[in-house]
């Protein structure tokens, strides 16, 4: 069996069938991670175990003839920031070495649920702050496309396993952009729900606001049912949506002859690599021969995005990772007398320098003084944001963008510029403050061979009509 071409159709039909076993399809993974992922460290651990067991229930299902689950025997990867029992969760700093968490987030129970083969834990920046997966406390990721390059960020681990074939699938976080750029990087499709689409239940949180899981996959159509498991109503967490959850894989065929299309004249701009832009070109001419009306719109308040995002975002992450503090779990000082000083010390041990940067940025934005100039601004701004977004959607039904400025650049080339690492982001973090979905697909490569990823920007909760687009691109691609 090539892994390389495997699908989740492929795997379950491959079970439903007896052409494989679920046991086999898993060891064959287990066998290639084994093998090929000591260079590129995408597994920060592995769930052989849980693994093996679910394969071994799957099989005897199929062998008993019982109804198979929509995902039974897919190898699913997990990033790091989300609980899953049996297996550590150190969202990639060292602060949280050895935690265990004793229950499942709630999109790993529906992954399990739905037959999915849990393999294991992926390598991600540190508590998912970063965009080229360099931050982690377990050394950074490459680019199974070109391991001078980074994967991308913060779901870097997530994207490398689906583009070196370690999983059929896997589940990301996106606070910025972390789950639609390391996708473009790495050539594979990136879904960024709508924020309440998806439970956060169970999600080692970055910035509440903000957070959101999303699948990464071979192709949109194993996006859109990674997605349709995982999506609904969760009485965990209060801000998911009771909204019904479409049918994301049967809507791929309606064709989108008469949809308006939507081309953000800010995103186009200074800094967009040319190679990029031609790509993106070449999506929206195609675009046009499949019938779609294309047409320019403006989001004029684009250019505050990003240091409105690293306002809110900061802030939020003071509040969130105050709770890592040596006492409950985790890393601990051992050698302080004071509980102040094991505060200290615990916290300067375990966070890395991005992390600390964040914590000292958005403790200043909160302090006495500072909070109505610059958090509370931020809040008003990212209202105009949205405004743009929802005016934009008054005329098109989505938006067509690049998702990175440049293609993946080299491990080092901006770690010791922070700004520049930030501007990566600047097409992604406005989507992030508006609440809207997104999805990052192929639609390239640049002269050197490195993927170029094109965005498609949905409504809120409109990601049936995102994805039947994605779909048109990616058939574009497929055809050229």
């Amino acid at each position: 069996m090539e892994l390389e071409s495997l699908t989740i159709d492929g795997s379950r039909n491959a079970v439903a069938s007896g052409e494989m076993t679920a046991t086999a399809m898993a060891e064959l993974h287990f066998e290639k991670i084994t093998s090929g992922d000591g260079e590129i460290n995408s597994f920060l651990a592995l769930s052989r175990e849980r693994a093996m067991s679910q394969a071994a229930k799957i099989d005897g299902m199929a062998a008993k003839g019982e109804p198979l689950p929509v995902l039974a025997g897919v190898p699913v990867g997990i990033k790091d920031v989300l609980a899953m029992r049996g297996a550590p969760a150190t969202a990639g700093s060292l602060i949280l070495k050895g935690y265990m968490p004793p229950y499942d987030a709630t999109v790993v129970a529906k992954l399990d649920a739905a037959g999915a083969v849990l393999l294991g834990k992926l390598n991600c920046d540190e508590f998912a702050m970063g965009s080229s997966n360099e931050n982690s406390a377990y050394g950074p990721v490459l680019n199974p496309r070109a391991l001078d390059r980074v994967p991308g960020g913060s779901s870097g681990g997530s994207a490398a396993a689906v583009a070196a074939s370690f999983a059929v699938a896997t589940l990301g976080t996106d606070t910025g952009g972390s789950i639609r750029q390391p996708a473009a990087f790495c050539g594979v499709v990136g879904v960024l729900p709508t924020y309440g689409r998806v439970s956060r239940y169970g999600l080692i949180a970055f910035a509440s606001s903000l957070d959101r899981v999303g699948p990464l996959a071979k192709n949109v159509k194993d996006a859109a049912a990674v997605l349709q498991t995982i999506a609904g109503k969760d009485v965990m967490d209060a801000t998911s949506s009771d909204r019904p959850v479409d049918d994301y894989v049967g809507g791929l065929v309606k064709p989108v002859e008469g949809l308006r299309i939507g081309v953000p004249t800010e995103y186009f701009g200074e800094g967009l690599d040319p190679e990029i832009r031609s790509a993106i070109d070449g999506v929206i001419a195609g675009l046009k021969m499949a019938g779609c009306a294309v047409q320019p719109v403006s989001l004029p308040h684009t250019k505050y995005a990003i240091p409105t995002y690293y306002v809110i975002a900061t802030a939020e992450a003071s509040s969130n990772l105050s709770r890592f503090d040596g006492v409950r779990f985790g890393l601990r000082a051992e050698e302080a007398n004071t509980l102040s000083a094991m505060f200290r010390k615990t916290r300067d041990a375990g966070f890395g320098a991005e992390v600390k940067r964040r914590i000292l940025l958005g403790t200043y934005a909160l302090s006495a003084g500072y909070y109505d100039a610059y958090y509370r601004k931020a809040q008003q701004v990212r209202t105009l944001l949205t405004r743009d977004f929802l005016a934009a959607f008054s005329e098109v039904d989505v938006l067509v963008a690049p998702v990175t400025p440049t293609p993946a650049f080299k491990l080092g080339e901006k770690t010791d510029d922070p700004i520049q690492m930030y501007l990566e982001d600047i097409y992604s973090v406005a989507a992030s403050l508006a609440g809207i979905c997104g999805v990052s697909v192929p639609c390239g490569a640049t002269n050197d061979g490195l993927p170029i990823g094109v965005q498609v920007l949905g409504k809120h909760f409109d990601e049936a009509t995102m994805l039947r687009v994605a779909q048109a691109v990616e058939t574009g691609q497929q055809r050229a």
